[in-house]
Formats: C-alpha cells, structure tokens, sequence
C-alpha cells in the first residue's frame, strides 16, 4: 500500500481493478493468489482513523467536508443529501455496520452458483462480521416488532429472512469497525499493488486485427499532485480491466472513457468508443424514512442491530443514544452539515436544537426502507473532471406503489412505538403527529415541505425523503453488462459493484458486494 505519487509513470499487471472498496477489495485479494493485480485506489487508508474505526465516533467522518474527506457529498437532484465513499474498504469505512446476507431468492434470480456464493459468504464472515451484543433499546426495539406482527423471531442470523431477526455487524464487541480493507489481509502481497489517492481518469481502448470491438487495455490514473500516469495491462488473454468504482464512480468512468450516451458524451466533446445508451441509466435509490422517538429512561449508544423483515416490502431498523437528535442531525446518519446555499437554509435549526434541553435529544430513530423500489432515474456527467460528482436524479416515489409501501412502513413503526414493549422508551403523551413534526422541523434534506406533512402519511413519506447509502444501478445486468459482469460490446472489461443491480440485496448490500468480489 503506498501513495500513487510513488508510482512509476508506466506499469503492466495481469488484472486493474479500479476502486479499492466493497467488491473491489476481496476481488484484489482473491486474484493477487495467482495473478499481478493492481488495485486504484481514489482515497486514502482507513487505518489510524478513529473516525472511521471506531463505533463512538461514528457519523464524525460523514461530517467532514474537507476535499480529501473519506466522504465525498453529493446532494441529488431529488434534493436529498447523500454521500460517496473515497476511502480504500469504500462505504464499509462509513455505513452504520449492518452485516446481512442476500436471500436465496436473490441469488437464484442472480444466476449466482448457491454453493460458490455460500462458501464467498463464509470467507467474508470469517474476517468482518460479528454478532452484536443486543442492549435494551434494541430489545425493546425486536420486541416491539414482534408485538406488532413482524413475525417470527428468527433470533441471530446473517440470512435473509421474514420476520425479526437480529443481524450481523462489521464492528466487534469492542466496538471497533472492520472493513472490507481488511480483506486485503488475505491477498498474496507478491501478488498486489494497492496505489492511493490514484484517480483513474478514463480507461483506454483499442481495436486490434480488424475486429469492430474495442478491448480494454490500460488505465490513465493521475496522483495526488496531478501527475498524470498509465497502467497497462500483460499480453494475455483473460487479463482485464475491472470497474469497482461504485453506482456513482463506475458508469462515471465509463462516460469518460467514451462508453455511454452519445449525445450526453459529445456534448462533452468526449470522443465515442461505443454508443451505449444506458449506461447511468436505471438509477435507483431505497428511500428511506425516519421518526425520532425521544426517551425518558437512558439509552445505549447503538447502530443498525435489529431488523424487521416485513412481507409487504419494507425493512424496518433503528439507532440509538444519548444527545442522539442533536449529533445525528448534525453529524451523520441522516443529513451531515452542508455548506454554501444548502447549508444556510439549516442553520437555523441548530439554534433551536442547541436550545433544547438534553432529554429531548436521548432517544433513537426507528427507519423504514424500501426493499426495492420501482421508482428509477438516471446519471448525467457534469463534465469531464473525475473528481466531480455527476448530477444524478432517483426520483423518489415517482411509482405510485413505493409511496404505498412507505405509508405501511411508516404505519408499521407507529405500532412499534406504541406497544408495551416499547413502553419504557417514549414519553407517555408525545402523539404521531408531533413526532412526525420533529422529523419535519429537522434539517434532513433540501425539499420544501407541505403543512399537512404531520397529518398525511403520504406527504410524510415524500415531505422527509432520506437516503440509507444504498444507491445502485447505472451499469445493470443485461442492460450494461452481461451476467457474467462484462461490458457489453467491449473486451477485456467487466463492472463488478452495486452498479450492476437491479435491486439492492438483502437489509444492507455491503455483505453481498464482499461476497461478490471475492
């Protein structure tokens, strides 16, 4: 592992893998056993980052805005924050840990191999994942959701399953996070070169023996200092090129490289390699949404433990702590500090927040999720800086049927609030509608909203629209890439990250990229 500025301005490798994160993390590890691999990565190191590492610093790293941050912001045209990971282990360094498996349903639809997805599963689990200890908000929490119907209790398990469950977690029982960079832990270290601060800038292309089809041969990645530098790959046939970028990183480098919409790119003045219309096409985002339950009794400081599996679509999970409102509105899991014109539109709030006595703040957030929704948009290069995020649109409840699965969820969260098994965490006289509105006055994305939000349920879910992180498409199977991750029309370059999902696997993606990289 070492600073792309101590790379040579040219190099050869058997395999490229651009994008150190999630997938591209264990797929480095795995092919470094019998081949030369690179790994690009765009960040830096997790590792003596106690932002990142640690359980009680969680959402710090989410607020930091600074250029280099291991978290780059992005705000969608939808007008809800959201980040991309920039850190080698990806949104593993950031996520709140949540470790769940994909259901076999998932993985039959896939057309993955049950046996080889199990066996990647294990092999993830045996470094990253972890089963939390479950306190008494969090109990209060499963039991809850089984007093109202989210049935059975499926106790702990990775599995994808109906029911409430207690699921995995990448932090260990001293609250320390272990990440897909970990993984590397495994790599043959003959076998691997792990470049940072390395941002890949296009991919290039060549057509040799007459052959209409481009093959992938080479990355330009440029370091930190802006020198500018070439990976080419070995003489051989199954050596490629391999984008882990992400949702946003990889169709992105794709349209720069000259693969994508050809108008979008010569608009650009971005010569096309191949007219591929829907690449950044079939965005897609699980919508997330969020009710505040302020606590008279102490609570422990937790992350995503819990899970609610309902059969009607939605997931539905929580977090808790102490001063909790004021550190996670401010700092992480909802929406991090803006600057410029988005930041002064919030500012006010935290006046008020910082006014509010403290046993306003102690409590948890119970969330609902979209398992997969129909709703989709698209990804749209804003120039040709890698650096730069694209405009990306997810339209949000745009099909009629995910505004129905929230109502449920949100429903669903309201019996859960309301059952003696989560008595001893809300206060006795604190209403729907004035929780509602504790969601609605907070600064937790750039929507205006309706004075009607607190009394509809509808306008509740479109009004307080939130992200999870959970974002993907762009490069999805069968319309980017074929089932076996190769990009349609090229050789030697394959897409192998949550860009090529339809549907976003399982409670939490992270432990299904892993296994998919590995």
């Amino acid at each position: 592992m070492k600073s792309a500025k101590q790379a040579p301005e040219v190099s050869y490798f058997d395999y490229i893998i651009v994008g150190g994160g999630t997938a591209g993390c264990p797929l480095a590890a795995t092919l470094s056993e019998k081949f030369h691999v690179l790994l690009l990565e765009r960040g830096g190191s997790p590792y003596g980052n106690r932002d990142i590492t640690e359980l009680s610093h969680f959402g710090l790293t989410l607020a930091d805005t600074a250029p280099d941050s291991p978290a780059q912001r992005f705000v969608s045209e939808d007008g809800v924050p959201n980040t991309r990971a920039r850190v080698l282990g990806g949104g593993s360094c950031l996520n709140a840990g949540f470790y769940s498996r994909a259901s076999p349903a998932y993985v039959k639809s896939a057309g993955w191999v049950g046996a080889l997805v199990n066996q990647s599963y294990r092999w993830v689990e045996r470094t990253v994942a972890f089963e939390p200890p479950v306190l008494r908000w969090q109990s209060a929490l499963q039991h809850g959701l089984l007093e109202a119907g989210v049935t059975p209790f499926n106790g702990f398990t990775y599995d994808h399953v109906y029911g409430t469950k207690i699921g995995g977690t990448i932090f260990d029982r001293e609250g320390h996070r272990h990440t897909a960079a970990d993984l590397l832990e495994h790599a043959n270290p003959n076998g691997l070169t792990v470049l940072l601060h390395a941002t890949a800038a296009r991919i290039l292309f060549r057509r040799t023996g007459g052959s209409a089809r481009p093959v992938a041969y080479g990355v330009v990645f440029i370091d930190a200092a802006g020198s500018e530098h070439r990976a080419y790959l070995n003489k051989g046939e199954k050596n490629e090129i391999i984008l882990c970028a992400g949702a946003l990183g990889s169709p992105q480098l794709l349209m720069l490289s000259g693969v994508g919409p050809k108008h979008q790119l010569q608009s650009l003045g971005i010569d096309v390699v191949v007219e591929q219309p829907m690449v950044g096409q079939s965005m897609s985002d699980n919508p997330m949404n969020a009710i505040f339950v302020p606590s008279p009794a102490l609570v422990e400081t937790s992350l995503i433990q819990v899970v609610g599996i309902t059969r009607f679509g939605s997931f539905i999970e929580g977090s808790s702590g102490s001063n909790f409102a004021r550190l996670e509105l401010k700092f992480g899991v909802f929406s991090p500090f803006q600057t410029g014109e988005a930041g002064s539109k919030i500012t006010g709030f935290f006046h008020k927040a910082g006014d509010l006595p403290m046993s306003h703040m102690r409590g948890g957030f119970i969330l609902e999720k979209l398992m997969g929704p129909l709703s989709t948009g698209q990804l749209v290069l804003k120039n040709k800086n890698p650096n730069d995020n694209p405009s990306v649109t997810f339209n949000y409840f745009k099909e009629p049927e995910d505004l129905k699965v929230c109502v449920q969820g949100i429903k669903m969260i309201e019996k859960v609030i309301q059952s003696k098994a989560f008595s001893r965490f809300r206060f006795e006289f604190t209403s729907m509608e004035e929780l509602l509105k504790i969601m609605l006055n907070s600064p937790i994305n750039m929507l205006p909203k309706h004075g009607n939000a607190s009394k509809s349920v509808e306008q509740f879910c479109k009004d307080s629209v939130m992200t999870i992180w959970h974002y993907h498409g762009g490069c999805r199977v069968g319309e980017v890439v074929d089932e076996d991750y190769r990009v349609l029309g090229i050789d030697a370059l394959r897409v192998i990250d949550g860009s090529t999902f339809k549907i976003s696997p399982g409670t939490n993606p992270q432990a299904t990229v892993m296994m998919l990289g590995r």
